[in-house]
């Protein structure tokens, strides 16, 4: 199992689609927790799911999938071979959630956290092969092509060159 992950805005899901398109296996982690009920509570406040991670993993483990992608910002918690984090420098964040219709405080929210590395500091926690790519000024079809690159092992793309910390804060 392959899981694309990264905060919201970074383009998993439409990577994940051309993935699609080109005959790979794909899991939309979001809808998939949806339709199995894998949420405990809506959180008004955060205008999103509780998901309980462990649970979620030990659902994953009970399945027997084989060359699938699971895309999502949860995925880095399953049992996955290699997780590739999506990154997207926090203005151009900012700029996609605004356009999907976020609202200001969730914007924020996902634009700090994008800043701080929070979704590739727990991959890096919870997976043995993590990958990073910066999405910012790619096109869509050119991060599906590195990320089939990664899949197949012909390259390698290791955290750690990413850091808008500074720049943000």
């Amino acid at each position: 199992m392959i899981c694309i992950t990264g905060t919201p805005g970074t383009g998993k899901s439409t990577v994940a689609e051309i993935l699609k398109r080109r005959g790979r296996k794909i899991i939309h982690l979001n809808e998939y927790i949806d339709r199995e009920s894998l949420f405990e509570e809506w959180d008004e406040e955060r205008e999103s799911l509780i998901v309980d991670e462990e649970k979620l993993k030990l659902h994953f483990l009970s399945l027997e999938l084989s060359d699938v992608i699971v895309e999502g910002h949860l995925s880095h918690f399953l049992p996955c071979e290699k997780v590739i984090v999506l990154r997207a420098h926090p203005r151009e964040l900012e700029r996609r959630l605004r356009k999907k219709g976020y609202s200001e405080k969730k914007i924020k929210e996902n634009v700090e956290a994008e800043a701080l590395d929070v979704i590739l500091i727990e991959a890096l926690e919870n997976c043995k092969e993590v990958h990073e790519i910066d999405t910012t000024s790619k096109l869509p079809e050119e991060i599906a092509e590195m990320i089939e690159d990664v899949i197949k092992g012909r390259a390698s793309f290791p955290p750690g060159s990413i850091d808008w910390s500074e720049e943000v804060f």
